[in-house]
């Protein structure tokens, strides 16, 4: 009998109804079942998970491979019983809870064949809420490497694999790690592989995050997850020598896994379990957070692990705590650069340096959360009509480069994320308009701008803007009512009586619109020439 071109692995472990849909995703594959082979593990399951696993293998004699097993506690132990009676040129595995599109195989193993591949990527997108990682799926590309693309942040073993690679290898998933047993397997994959290719032309694989939120990810406590962590980083430390290369996968570890350590959950785990957590993260900075991987992490993240291996725990907590409750601390400025002054900074019993609190990454989503409209109001005298403006900006010390004025025409896309944006270094910034004061606000958060913005009789409409600098990067940040109150529009003007507005745009952002509440009587001349003007523009 020809061998399958791929063997297909499905560890199982109470995953009805989803498993359903998974396996008829597996029957349902272009490739034919002539070319495929299913070998399903069920590892202890105490619902119909089995009893299905068995129907499809009635169904389907000459491509199910049903084996069942006590409960291994992981899916490592049901995979690497699969792979002893895969039989295909490529092995791939799936979660027992996702579903594969139709084509996904066929297209992966003839990506595989033309190029020559050991590891084939195809696209993958989560459902039901489930999160996944996209930047590596930015087009079709034969040939990547792990070290410099977004590959180390796709570690899952969803992927195709040449069997020969596995076997010559040795490669199989660490059954005592209960989380994250697949990422050795596929680092090591990717290190020893001659080629890797990733597909994005369409969508392979559905993962699916089940209504229960039971998906193994889900449900594992912080110190079962340091330890694992601890486990893939040593691995991969053994793979790959220091330096950069080392650097550039390990990164992805503090990115994600040490950092969803520190999060927002933390002030709530115990004090023995924080100490703890914040023993582990430590020994794992001192092995492998070299000043590269340091300069490289935003100061959020790098200040909480800095608390953590200082054994700073209750600043850290706090730290955590402010910031959820609050937001971040606003900057401060000193000349040309700028800090985060959380728990901690320039406290010599903590003993953390200030690169730690230093902001060297763009920071313009904090500048926008950290700047709020607290009023606006219209001002006249006599003829002279404006809007004063007082405003809260996220940060302190030397602010003599923030001013508040207005700008033509809409942000650009790419600010929307942030709510603002970083300017070129060209960029020509609006000179501030009206009258225009600064102090430190009383509570200590942040700097309070007053501006008394002068109206125009023109029509237009202009957004309110304030720019700042920091750390020698000039920002610009659309002023947002946040639901504030607006003055009421008002008719102004003497000689050509003008509606002027201060009001949000969809985005929430404050925009000032002036219009005349009719035009001036134009001779017959001059009515010609503007008919004309118009026709053109058509």
């Amino acid at each position: 009998m020809t061998a399958p071109d791929v063997t297909v692995v499905v560890a199982v472990y109470n995953t009805m109804p989803y498993l359903t849909e998974c396996l008829n995703s597996l029957v349902g594959q272009s490739i034919g079942l002539d070319r495929l082979q299913v070998v399903a593990v069920d590892d202890g399951s105490t619902d119909d998970s089995g009893k299905e696993l068995d129907r499809f293998a009635q169904l389907y004699p000459d491509t199910f491979t049903v084996i069942h097993q006590a409960n291994s506690g992981g899916p490592a132990a049901p995979s690497n019983r699969a792979l002893e009676l895969a039989t295909g040129r490529f092995v791939y595995f799936i979660g027992s809870d996702d579903y594969l599109g139709e084509e996904a195989l066929d297209r992966m193993v003839a990506c595989a064949d033309a190029n020559e591949s050991d590891v084939v990527i195809g696209k993958m997108v989560g459902t039901n809420g489930r999160y996944v990682h996209q930047k590596l799926y930015t087009g079709d590309r034969p040939d990547i490497s792990l070290y410099d693309s977004e590959l180390p942040y796709t570690l899952a073993n969803t992927k195709l694999f040449r069997r020969e690679l596995v076997e010559e290898h040795g490669l199989r998933f660490p059954e005592d790690l209960p989380v994250g047993s697949d990422q050795p397997f596929t680092i090591e994959a990717c290190v020893r592989a001659r080629k890797i290719s990733v597909l994005s032309d369409y969508t392979y694989y559905y993962a699916v995050k089940r209504g229960d939120a039971s998906n193994i990810t889900y449900r594992a406590n912080h110190l079962a997850r340091l330890r694992c962590t601890a486990r893939i980083m040593e691995h991969t430390a053994g793979l790959i020598p220091a330096g950069p290369r080392r650097d550039a996968v390990l990164k992805r570890h503090f990115d994600w896994e040490l950092s969803k350590l520190l999060q927002e959950d933390f002030p709530a785990l115990g004090l023995d379990t924080r100490r703890q957590v914040c023993e582990g993260v430590g020994a794992l900075l001192d092995t492998y957070f070299t000043d590269g991987l340091r300069d490289g992490t935003g100061v959020k993240r790098r200040v909480r692990f800095g608390l953590a291996q200082r054994g700073a725990v209750d600043e850290l907590t706090r730290a955590i705590a402010d910031e959820t409750e609050h937001g971040a601390p606003p900057f401060l400025l000193e000349g040309d650069r700028a800090f985060a002054p959380y728990p901690g900074f320039r406290d010599a019993e903590v003993g953390l340096d200030d690169h730690w609190y230093e902001a060297r990454e763009t920071v313009a989503g904090r500048l926008a959360a950290g700047t709020k409209l607290e009023s606006a109001a219209w001002e006249q005298n006599g003829d002279d009509l404006g809007l004063a403006l007082k405003l809260r900006i996220g940060v302190t010390g030397d602010t003599s480069s923030a001013v508040v004025a207005l700008a033509q025409g809409a942000m650009p896309k790419t600010a929307d994320k942030a709510g603002a944006r970083k300017l070129p270094k060209d960029a020509l910034r609006p000179k501030a308009v009206g009258e225009f004061t600064r102090e430190p606000a009383e509570d200590g958060e942040g700097t309070l701008l007053s501006a008394r913005i002068p109206v125009e009789p023109v029509r237009a409409k202009r957004g309110v803007r304030v720019y700042v600098d920091v750390a020698g990067t000039a920002y610009e940040i659309p002023v947002r009512t946040e639901g504030l109150p607006m003055p009421l529009a008002r008719r102004w003007g003497r000689t050509i009586p003008h509606r002027v507005a201060a009001s949000p745009n969809p985005k929430g952002r404050l925009v000032i619109t002036t219009a005349p509440l009719w035009e001036p009587k134009l001779g017959v001349g001059a009515r010609l020439r503007r008919t004309l003007s118009r026709s053109k523009r058509k």
